[in-house]
């Protein structure tokens, strides 16, 4: 619609309510007059000659007329400033919306008598916008970090892919060459199922089967996938893990958890360190620690590690891609646990998970 045709349907729209408020008080002003004038003469005895009553009926369409007029523009005024403008400002940050500006706020409005269901809308409209900021940050954020994690393997395995092709190469290098793109590869490979793992845990495509277990004999079990590891770097690996301790959860969901909490502790200790495990039952609730002397991490750090693609390390000497403790945290959600960190830099790292036992678990 043109500014034009606009203008001319907001007074075709005024003159309709005016009209409407005339019909409306010539009504009600001709039943009264009527009412009064035969009380009138039927109390007094007055006979009306018919000058008196044109001059009567010209005055009482005149009052009608302004009347009129002025009951039209009260409520245009009232219109204007209780429902006209606060609607209006609602449009206008709503088309700003879609064209993508989500910083958009709109202020409460004006409100008689206690009617804020204007205000109401606001606060749920602001709301909207800024969950939809976040929801736009994080896009741009996961687009960012994905780009730069695909592209790092991508680089590694096109440079060694090319000086593997060099004629007369030695056999010594080329093992070298294989190998870097084999780890470039698998840590692509880990990059690309993390991600999904982690769109599904969001967006709640996998649903907690929870089936009571031993969770001692789940821990061990997680450890022993990673005798290796800590064999070849020396690591002393200390566990304390008590007998019977009986859980109700998703038993692959929490492995999840402790692989990744088991290998972030073997990735950052140094040779020669220390990796401790323990299991108590502390009343409702069994607490899992899992402590490093590795190089440990700083409260600014700390704040920030459960969250998509963080890395501490921003060199990327150490291999990962920042998805691991998202994924944590999104399943200690999903099973209705809880999970914290106690950090000091040089010193090593404890992460504390606690889950409902058995008897305290949901059905």
């Amino acid at each position: 619609m043109s500014r034009e045709q606009s203008r001319a349907s907001r007074w075709l729209g005024a003159l309709w309510q005016y009209f409407i408020f005339f019909l409306l008080i010539a009504f009600v002003v001709t039943c009264c007059m009527l009412l009064f004038l035969k009380t009138l003469q039927a109390n007094m005895g007055m006979s009306l000659t018919q000058g008196m009553i044109e001059t009567a009926a010209k005055l009482t369409l005149g009052n009608v007329v302004l009347i009129s007029f002025f009951c039209t523009l009260i409520d245009n005024v009232r219109r204007w400033f209780l429902v006209t403008r606060p609607v209006r400002r609602i449009a206008d940050a709503a088309e700003k919306i879609t064209q993508g500006d989500f910083s958009v706020r709109i202020e409460p409005v004006f409100t008689v008598g206690g009617q804020d269901g204007f205000n109401t809308i606001i606060h749920s409209f602001n709301r909207m916008a800024e969950e939809l900021s976040g929801i736009e940050t994080l896009r741009t954020d996961f687009i960012s970090n994905v780009s730069h994690e695909l592209k790092t393997p991508l680089a590694i395995i096109q440079n060694y892919g090319t000086m593997l092709q060099q004629p007369g190469l030695a056999e010594e290098e080329r093992q070298e060459y294989a190998k870097a793109v084999t780890d470039a590869s698998r840590r692509l490979a880990d990059l690309i199922t993390n991600i999904l793992k982690l769109n599904k845990l969001e967006n709640q495509q996998i649903y907690p089967e929870r089936e009571i277990y031993d969770l001692g004999e789940q821990l061990c079990e997680c450890l022993l996938s990673f005798e290796d590891l800590w064999e070849e770097r020396n690591i002393e690996l200390i566990t304390d893990i008590a007998e019977d301790v009986i859980v109700k959860s998703d038993r692959s969901l929490l492995s999840l958890v402790w692989n990744n909490l088991f290998s972030n502790a073997l990735k950052f200790t140094s040779t020669d360190g220390r990796v401790s495990v323990s299991l108590k039952a502390d009343g409702a609730f069994a607490v899992v620690q899992i402590s490093d002397t590795g190089c440990g991490i700083s409260p600014e750090v700390g704040a920030h590690i459960f969250e998509k693609f963080y890395q501490g390390d921003t060199s990327h000497a150490t291999q990962g891609n920042g998805l691991g403790l998202a994924l944590v945290k999104r399943v200690m959600d999903i099973v209705d646990g809880d999970i914290s960190v106690n950090s000091e830099v040089g010193k090593g790292s404890i992460f504390t998970v606690t889950i409902r036992s058995a008897e305290n678990g949901a059905s």
